[in-house]
């Protein structure tokens, strides 16, 4: 089976491992395919007569097929057209023939591999361990368009252009890699260009000649969060995965892609770039082959009417117990396994069979009543497959000592669970190509119902929940009361619920975080010592922020360990005052004061000048281009300033930091730590400042 897929000249390179290299079969006569349904007046004899003398089809015919899970077969229109390019273009031609619905397109935005391994019937899992090479060429390198120095697997190759691109070239011919790891996909046309400017013609990094540019960048937004795509780029033989733009690669590792490789029929090219949403899509899509079922191109499922107790319980959303603000002793936490894609699996949640009129009346989700058809539906059956083998690589995780087997697996079991995580919220996603509203509501409602019904039983059992949030409940002992054993108070809740509660950890104690101003619980800012290890857990505060400087972050951690040891605020001050005096030293590398954030929209649309803005400005000066979606990483040198002077690049090698600017963040993070215990920010400045006046005092009667 090939493992890449290529498009040259208007035919088709299956690449196939062998074991010494690739090979390549070419196919000239492939033509990819859409089909088209017809609605309202529209005729499909009609369109069969327009469509068979269009230039852009080979070939039109009517089949019989199924324009959705609802539907059964009838009657469309097949048609190939000559070229890739061809299929949109065909596309918005059609849908502009008639009135809006009247022809409805389908298989039409598929990627370019998996549109060909898919009407190929054809799985693009390698045959053989793949071979990878890494290469980086500094962003400083790049924009000055001098292609001097670049690493190679760890080894820096340097000269002048023509030398640094002869070793790789040769290095390229000796390992004849199946995967190019970048560290940006722009390397691919750097080294090109550096190429054609020296008259290095024999110069490739593919296993054939050229390369192509596959898509530009671009901006997007989802949940409110700007992101950045970076340009794809496309060698012959040999999969560009671009470090810069790939999720599952840096969430898991080469097996963990691999395994999805095989699961959504993408290739791993294609794969290290998709996101989560775009995996979900691609298994659901070959899911929907298997039951003859066409993918819309735009989705017109209409949200169904809803009673006003409806819509008001429908936008509930999932279930949270207000985190009891303190640190807390001997506290467990229980975890449900994966609950809601298990609450899709087990109670059949899925968008055909929500709400389905041969059960219309019957009130299955509790609060809400929708009824769920009996016949069971697709989406469970494309996440029992993960839930339960991902179950079957914990279990074995937790039995084998075998270290090569734990990377596999762990990265396999990563894998997967990104997807997991997302197919619940993927329902509510307007674009989702089988997603549906109601689903997402449903498994809500579900999901409230569990909770609330565990939290009764744990407080029937002696239990006192001191947090909960969506599938996650923290409990401590009511004292004076009976406890009934964890172990059995989970198997009895597994038992009611069907799905499995999980006993997570015992810590000896956790402190759940307040509001900045308010003295309510943060739901998702807590930190504890995990018992009878030497291992701490943070979530949400900034030591697990990802723009926190490493010296803040470290310095977290450490007063952490102080509450650990001491549980007494004034010892935490004591450690939070150590580190104080490093930081007014001034002798700190400062490459752990770096920030790292994320940029939101371009330069000329901020109208404050925050230091975002000034790093963007520096940036922009040195030509490195920094777009919506990307990361800017500085260091604060004079926060005082509202110029560019206000920071410095982390790439610029400054020696010196505003001690003031770092001195309030670490007193900020301090104050996380604190907060539970009822110390805020004025408390802590205060015992600061007594010891400096207790201090001076003393050095003055000396």
């Amino acid at each position: 089976m090939p493992f890449k897929i290529d498009y040259r000249d208007g035919d088709v390179l299956e690449w196939t491992l062998t074991d010494d290299g690739a090979e390549y079969v070419r196919n000239s006569s492939y033509t990819p395919t859409l089909y088209v349904s017809v609605h309202g007046r529209a005729d499909l004899v009609d369109l069969y007569g327009t469509l068979r003398d269009h230039p852009d089809v080979v070939h039109a015919r009517t089949v019989e097929k199924r324009i959705g899970f609802r539907y059964d077969s009838e009657s469309v229109l097949r048609v190939d057209v000559t070229s890739l390019d061809a299929v949109t273009t065909l596309a918005h031609e059609i849908s502009g023939w008639a009135k809006p619905g009247d022809y409805r397109l389908y298989n039409v935005d598929f990627s370019r591999e998996f549109r060909y391994c898919l009407e190929r019937d054809l799985s693009p899992i390698p045959e053989r361990e793949l071979s990878v090479m890494e290469l980086a060429v500094d962003e400083s390198v790049l924009a000055a368009d001098c292609l001097t120095k670049l690493l190679v697997d760890e080894e820096r190759l340097s000269g002048d252009p023509e030398a640094v691109l002869a070793k790789l070239s040769q290095r390229v011919t000796d390992t004849d890699p199946d995967v190019l790891m970048l560290n940006t996909s722009e390397v691919v046309p750097a080294l090109y260009q550096a190429a054609e400017s020296c008259d290095f013609d024999e110069f490739q990094l593919g296993r054939l000649p050229e390369w192509q540019q596959l898509a530009g960048e671009s901006t997007y937004a989802s949940y409110g969060r700007v992101g950045h795509s970076p340009a794809r780029f496309n060698v012959p033989g040999r999969a560009i995965v671009d470090r810069s733009n790939t999720f599952f690669w840096s969430q898991s590792n080469l097996d963990g892609c691999i395994d999805l490789v095989e699961r959504s029929g993408k290739p791993l090219q294609e794969l290290a770039w998709a996101s989560i949403g775009t995996i979900l899509t691609a298994m659901q899509i070959r899911e929907a082959r298997r039951r003859n079922v066409l993918v819309p191109w735009h989705s017109w499922r209409h949200e169904q009417l809803k009673t006003m107790r409806q819509l008001h319980e429908a936008d509930r959303g999932g279930f949270t117990f207000a985190p009891d603000v303190g640190l807390h002793e001997d506290v467990h936490e229980l975890d449900f396994s994966s609950l809601y894609p298990n609450i899709i699996v087990s109670r059949n949640v899925s968008p055909e069979k929500i709400r389905c009129e041969c059960h219309a009346g019957r009130e299955d989700v509790p609060g809400l009543g929708y009824c769920i058809c009996d016949e069971r539906g697709y989406l469970p059956d494309v996440l029992e497959p993960l839930i339960t083998d991902r179950e079957t690589m914990k279990t074995e995780l937790r039995e084998t000592d075998d270290a090569e087997r734990i990377v596999e697996l762990e990265g396999r079991s990563s894998a997967i669970k990104w997807i997991l995580v997302s197919c619940f919220g993927y329902q509510g996603f307007s674009n989702a190509k089988f997603g549906r509203i109601e689903c997402h509501e449903a498994i809500n409602a579900f999901a409230r119902e569990i909770l609330l019904d565990t939290k009764e039983t744990l407080e029937a059992n002696g239990w006192r929940v001191v947090h909960g949030i969506v599938d996650s409940v923290w409990v401590t002992a009511v004292e004076g009361e009976e406890q009934t054993p964890l172990a059995e108070i989970t198997e009895i809740v597994t038992a009611d619920v069907g799905i499995r509660l999980e006993y997570e950890a015992h810590y000896d104690w956790i402190a759940f975080v307040p509001l900045r101003n308010s003295e309510a619980g943060a739901l998702t800012k807590y930190f504890g010592k995990v018992a009878a290890e030497d291992d701490y857990k943070y979530r949400g505060i900034e030591c697990r922020q990802r723009s926190t400087p490493q010296f803040i972050a470290t310095a977290q951690k450490d007063m952490i360990e102080a509450l650990d040891e001491h549980r007494d605020v004034k010892a935490v001050c004591e450690q939070l005052k150590r580190w104080l005096q490093r930081l007014q030293a001034g002798t700190l590398d400062v490459s752990e004061l770096v920030i790292t954030n994320r940029v939101s929209k371009p330069l000329d649309e901020y109208t404050r000048t925050t230091r975002n803005v000034a790093a963007l400005e520096r940036a922009e000066t040195r030509g490195l281009c920094r777009n919506p979606g990307q990361n800017v990483d500085y260091v604060v040198v004079d926060d005082s300033k509202q110029t560019a002077d206000r920071v410095a690049l982390a790439t610029e090698g400054v020696e010196e930091y505003d001690i003031e600017f770092y001195r309030k963040q670490l007193i900020r993070a301090a104050e996380s730590v604190l907060s539970p215990l009822g110390w805020r920010e004025a408390d802590i400045t205060q015992y600061l400042a007594d010891y400096k006046d207790i201090s001076l005092q003393t050095f003055g009667e000396g």
